[in-house]
């Protein structure tokens, strides 16, 4: 590799540890204590990925329903 390949390579490894974090950081706020920040970094991609459908149903779910979320 040269350096303008291991530079993109860095970037974007720089950038999924940026998501992982962002993505952790929302679980452990949406789990409102369920699921702390320091477990939710010991997920798998695949339990992340559950977890964050999850999330989502719920939250459409209430959207449609109309119940308060908070």
């Amino acid at each position: 590799m040269d350096s303008g390949q291991i530079n993109e390579l860095v970037d974007g490894m720089e950038k999924d540890v940026k998501t992982i974090k962002r993505e952790s950081l929302k679980m452990a706020w949406y789990m409102r204590g369920g699921l702390s920040y320091t477990e939710s970094m010991h997920l798998s991609m695949e339990e992340r990925d559950i977890i964050n459908d999850i999330i989502k149903e719920n939250l459409d779910l209430t959207k449609k329903t109309k119940l308060p979320f908070f």
